[in-house]
């Protein structure tokens, strides 16, 4: 986090175009799209804020245990959105990793980057499996298949399009890959 400016605008405009689309998402008619829009906007922009490059803003010593708390808080939620489906797992690992990466960049030097001599520790390897794994598997979920294709998503507005939500999330996956690559 807090990269090269080269890899860091993109990655800025990527998770904050997410979070405005996740937003959005949150005005549909479908409880379950809207709670989960809600989460999936909060990480858009998290990320989004945490890309920046140093270059251009370095946070106050006090943003990165902010960002803690509240990825933190958002973990708790969907720990216990968890009861309901396993679906919400995910949601709890993408927070878990905010927390993760704010831990990290808080004892980081002042300049804001983690020290990468040491190696890639177990924690982020295992962060990187599993969000490329995640990508590789949305992924393939994006490929159109011909029978999905029907009357029923005619008449849906396009804040409920799954293929929408799931470009949304990959694009997130995307990016939460490239944030632990810099660590």
């Amino acid at each position: 986090m807090h990269g090269p400016a080269s890899s860091g605008w993109p990655l800025v405009a990527l998770c904050a175009a997410t979070g405005v689309y996740c937003l959005l998402r949150m005005r549909s008619n479908v409880e379950e799209q809207r709670r989960a829009a809600g989460g999936e906007a909060l990480m858009g922009f998290g990320m989004a804020a945490m890309a920046v490059p140093a270059a251009v803003f370095s946070p106050p010593s006090w943003t990165w245990p902010g960002y803690a708390v509240v990825f933190g808080a958002a973990a708790l939620r969907a720990l216990w959105a968890a009861r309901t489906g396993p679906h919400h797992l995910h949601h709890l690992v993408g927070a878990l990793a905010m927390v993760y990466m704010a831990v990290v960049m808080s004892a980081a030097p002042a300049g804001g980057h983690a020290d990468g001599s040491g190696g890639v520790p177990l924690v982020t390897g295992a962060l990187l499996l599993y969000f490329a794994g995640y990508v590789l598997l949305t992924g393939a979920r994006l490929i159109p298949v011909p029978a999905a294709a029907g009357p029923g998503l005619a008449g849906a507005g396009w804040g409920d399009r799954p293929e929408l939500a799931r470009a949304c999330r990959l694009s997130m996956g995307i990016a939460m890959v490239a944030m632990l690559l810099t660590m």
